[in-house]
């Protein structure tokens, strides 16, 4: 159907000689789509994504401004679809973002019906653009009003963007210790020999554009509620109006932990990652040599993935007896085992290092509880993060036990115009009845941005989001959306040997969260049916018609 030419009489389709700005197309038949359908259309060999809601027919871009995902294979709920890779949505009536980890919107395009034809016409000029930036204001000359964004990662990024999007007209700056622009952190243990300037996720010219101050290499030390003062590591003192913290955490290691405290920590080529420089030196350092890797994190396991062709060994030390089996549970860190056994990295588990030896000041083995003594040139630490909430001690500001800020559900702190977002922050989960959680993911944590921002300009609007994150294995991404802490039981469709399946976790006879691999877009489809508060029961889950996931 796609590109077929109309009769004459009709709207033109598009002519090689046409000086229009615009290229028009007829894509399908009237009805070719039912109500909450949708399907991907070519005009002029672009791809774009038609649907129809309630009657109306919508065109916009059918690549996820993330990372390029089909959007007419995501799932399409109401007003808006969702990307069936990393759960991205966006309004089929407008193009706009509503959900991350997606930060553009979509373009959109014109449609007409005529003679129960559909016809599509795009804007030549912007025909290869997949992205569009959200109109967005500046700062208004006289208005004084400042805005602190301590942190420079998603949720203060995505704060900034929503205050200026909102047309908030005063001051806005970000502060970070960090010297780099606001990155896409979830590459560093995908990619880890990547140049910090191809993750930067706006350029510098983008904060001079819409007048957001950047502060980089800039450490807050404390904060002053009562004068509504932050000071920093160069002596100054800046007022603000209202304060987002958004600090992050840090590896255990550079806190010289108690659980690292062990002889020889201080040896070269004992390493971590938080940066994308630690990324390159890790990348370097490993190349060609035996690698221990301690920590069988997401994080812990993409390195090991990513090493394992690069290294000469990749052995992994864990203290539990499977990868992250408290939160996907046994089947898939088996089956993560597995997957990286037959590639031959060694697993060490329900094991722990009591020392690290050296020979001129490096590393050279390291001894494990169990008496196992493994050579290693490089040895890289990743048992979990601190709270880089130090400089809030002394402060009014509340922090839970372990150092993490308390927020409720509009991402306030308990001192007047104070928030926190990201992974500092202890805040109310809705879908798991307003217990509060700590979720270091990055959907997570350009959510909290957005929803402090409009809080900020007094728009009241309480975090209603799913978490929705993933992990990369030798080129295979393992989705998981929602809240599965508690889970009792996992219904399993698919098979591990097929390397395809979908992991529903049940909790009170009702699913709480999914993970899958190479089922798209079935976690996207738990996604939009937790955020929309309709149950899933374990009956549904069990029943042998998946129509529900609405899998391509």
């Amino acid at each position: 159907m796609s590109g077929t030419k109309p009769p004459r009489g009709e709207l033109p389709d598009s002519d090689p000689e046409d000086s229009s700005e615009e290229l028009t197309q007829v894509v399908c038949l009237e009805s070719d789509l039912q109500d909450g359908q949708m399907m991907e259309v070519e005009v002029g060999h672009h791809s774009v994504l038609l649907t129809r809601t309630e009657g109306k027919y919508s065109a916009l871009g059918n690549q996820c401004t993330h990372y390029g995902a089909p959007l007419s294979k995501g799932i399409l709920s109401g007003h808006r679809v969702r990307c069936p890779w990393h759960g991205a949505c966006f309004n089929v009536l407008t193009g706009d973002m509503e959900e991350y980890p997606g930060m553009d919107c979509l373009p959109c395009h014109k449609v007409e019906i005529q003679n129960s034809k559909v016809y599509v016409s795009v804007n030549k000029k912007t025909l290869r653009q997949e992205k569009r930036l959200k109109s967005m204001g500046r700062a208004v000359p006289g208005d004084n009003h400042t805005i602190i964004l301590l942190g420079g990662g998603a949720a203060s990024l995505s704060c900034a963007e929503v205050l200026r999007q909102e047309r908030f007209g005063g001051r806005i700056i970000m502060a970070t210790r960090d010297d780099l622009l606001p990155y896409d952190k979830t590459r560093l243990s995908k990619v880890m020999n990547v140049e910090s300037e191809t993750i930067l996720l706006r350029r510098m010219e983008f904060f001079h554009e819409y007048d957001i101050e950047v502060w980089l290499r800039k450490e807050a030390l404390s904060i002053d509620t009562d004068k509504k003062t932050v000071t920093f590591d160069d002596g100054s003192v800046q007022s603000y109006d209202q304060l987002l913290i958004s600090t992050g955490c840090s590896p255990w290691l550079s806190f010289r932990a108690k659980g690292l405290d062990v002889p020889g920590m201080k040896l070269d080529n004992v390493m971590m990652l938080e940066t994308p420089e630690d990324a390159r030196r890790i990348h370097a350092a490993c190349t060609g040599t035996d690698v221990v890797l301690v920590g069988t994190s997401f994080v812990g396991m993409e390195v090991a993935s990513y090493l394992l062709d690069k290294s000469t060994s990749v052995t992994v030390i864990g203290s539990s007896e499977l990868p992250y089996q408290s939160t996907l549970g046994r089947e898939i860190g088996k089956f993560t085992m597995m997957m990286l056994s037959e590639r031959n990295v060694k697993f060490y588990m329900n094991d722990n290092v009591t020392e690290v030896k050296g020979v001129d000041g490096k590393v050279k083995e390291v001894v494990l509880k169990s008496g196992k003594v493994i050579p290693a040139d490089v040895l890289i630490v990743g048992i979990g993060i601190f709270p880089n909430s130090q400089f809030l001690q002394g402060s009014k500001i509340v922090m839970d036990s372990k150092h993490f800020v308390i927020v409720d559900k509009y991402m306030r702190a308990n001192v007047p115009d104070v928030f926190c977002g990201g992974d500092l922050a202890t805040f109310p989960l809705a879908m798991a009845k307003n217990q509060l959680v700590n979720i270091g993911h990055w959907q997570m944590a350009q959510t909290h941005g957005r929803v402090v921002a409009l809080n900020m300009l007094n728009k009241a609007t309480e975090l209603n989001s799913v978490p929705f994150y993933w992990t990369v294995l030798l080129g295979k991404t393992i989705r998981y959306a929602g809240y599965g802490e508690g889970y009792t039981e996992i219904v399993m469709k698919g098979k591990f040997e097929d390397k395809k399946f979908l992991a529903l976790y049940i909790k009170n006879d009702q699913v709480i969260a999914a993970a899958g691999l190479n089922y798209d877009p079935a976690v996207s489809a738990v996604a939009e049916r937790l955020v929309t508060g309709n149950i899933i029961t374990k009956a549904e889950a069990q029943s042998d018609d998946l129509s529900w996931l609405q899998l391509s």
